[in-house]
């Protein structure tokens, strides 16, 4: 393991890691309006409907992640330098500086709106603001931190790209184990420190160990069942479906972000927020709703495996909107409908070759290199997506619409044999 021999500056005490400690140029970049900005958004939106103490912040989140990014440079089996080790504590310090106000559940609106993910814009704000002068005043390029959070980055090592975005990526194990050990649902206790400490490099990419095969294996586990029970709780997405109804009214109504800048854009958090949709006639409405925990209620729910297409599938779920309003006899704006698609092992784009053969590495003397598929039959059959499709109406219509939602799905192929 590499000592950096970083000059650290103090500490901040966290509850998953114990001590994180930070270099002064950290502390300047924590300190700016822009990263402070954090505090002030949820990391799991209104998850604390359905798990109470699920309040934390992307702030809290950041820190986490350089804290294990760091422990990714450190540990791998080659040489990292000083000044690269320092950029990806900056990357993972930063890649989710551009997250709008309640996180994901704001990345369509984004999408919509100004083209851009929460990544593309996060490369912005580092490039426009406060921030960009900083990392010049430290020697390096604002771009390039951006386009290291984005993926887009030629100029550093595969290897290093892959500890901020891969399937293996210092987020990921971050946010997996602080969103169990905030929600309490149970499903974080897997130790990535041997995950992260036993990593191999084939071919300029990070590999796996065979020691820690079955810790990657929990990893995955682990991941999948968090987003059943937590990220796609029916209760939560009931919620949120009803907080985004409210977001899309206000920004609408207000004019907001019909183009990005980026001072207006940091603006915005979860607070600021919360109180221009309040001040909204029809949002505020949605949002009294809310606070005195209204929903929707689920109807119907089933799961699909394997990829859908989402253009046919937009298409056929409008006219099976249309079918279960006439059948239930009640207006199709009483009908939502939510299709969660859990991940698949691991990310698309973590690797070039096909991303579920993430190189395993056993040594036995002589070191083997084997596909993910030859060693591990288990993450095989954890291939296939796994979509989960609800269909949610007001509490009083819940039977009505359950029924007409069978009797309509069972004419569907794609839905004839889950019902």
């Amino acid at each position: 393991m590499l000592n950096f021999n970083l000059k650290y500056w103090g500490f901040i005490k966290d509850p998953i890691y114990g001590y994180i400690h930070i270099t002064e140029e950290e502390k300047n970049l924590i300190d700016t309006k822009e990263f402070q900005r954090l505090h002030r958004i949820r990391q799991l939106p209104l998850a604390d409907i359905v798990y109470p103490a699920a309040v934390h912040t992307r702030f809290e989140h950041c820190l986490g992640t350089m804290y294990l990014a760091n422990l990714y440079a450190n540990a791998i089996p080659v040489e990292v330098k000083s000044e690269e080790n320092k950029l990806i504590r900056f990357a993972s310090l930063l890649h989710d500086i551009g997250h709008g106000p309640f996180s994901h559940l704001f990345e369509p609106i984004l999408i919509e709106k100004l083209k851009m993910d929460h990544e593309q814009v996060g490369k912005q704000i580092i490039i426009q603001s406060e921030i960009a002068d900083k990392l010049n005043l430290y020697g390096f390029n604002p771009k390039e931190v951006g386009e290291i959070i984005t993926g887009e980055s030629t100029k550093i090592k595969k290897y290093l790209s892959q500890i901020i975005k891969s399937g293996l990526d210092a987020d990921k194990l971050d946010f997996i184990k602080r969103d169990n050990f905030h929600s309490g649902a149970g499903y974080g206790n897997i130790d990535i420190e041997r995950l992260v400490t036993t990593m191999e490099i084939h071919n300029d990419e990070l590999a796996i160990n065979m020691t820690a095969l079955y810790t990657f294996e929990l990893f995955i586990l682990s991941r999948i069942k968090s987003f059943e029970a937590i990220y796609f709780h029916k209760t939560l997405r009931a919620a949120q479906i009803l907080l985004l109804k409210a977001l899309r009214i206000t920004i609408d109504e207000l004019g907001l972000l019909n183009n990005f800048n980026v001072y207006e854009y940091l603006n915005l958090d979860d607070y600021r927020l919360w109180y221009l949709i309040s001040s909204s006639k029809d949002g505020g409405k949605i949002l009294s709703r809310l606070e005195s925990r209204d929903l929707i209620k689920c109807a119907l729910e089933v799961k699909i495996i394997g990829k859908i297409d989402s253009k046919d599938f937009s298409k056929m779920i409008e006219e099976i909107k249309y079918e279960i309003s006439k059948k239930a006899n009640i207006d199709e704006t009483l009908i939502y409908f939510d299709l969660s698609s859990l991940p698949s092992v691991p990310y698309h784009n973590a690797y070039e070759h096909d991303p579920y053969e993430i190189p395993v590495i056993k040594d036995d003397m002589i070191k083997k290199v084997y596909k993910l598929s030859d060693v591990s039959s288990w993450i095989n059959n954890l291939k296939p997506l796994i979509n989960i499709f609800r269909i949610y109406t007001e509490k009083e219509y819940k039977e009505k619409v359950y029924e007409a939602s069978k009797n309509v799905l069972k004419n569907y192929s794609l839905f004839e044999e889950l019902l």
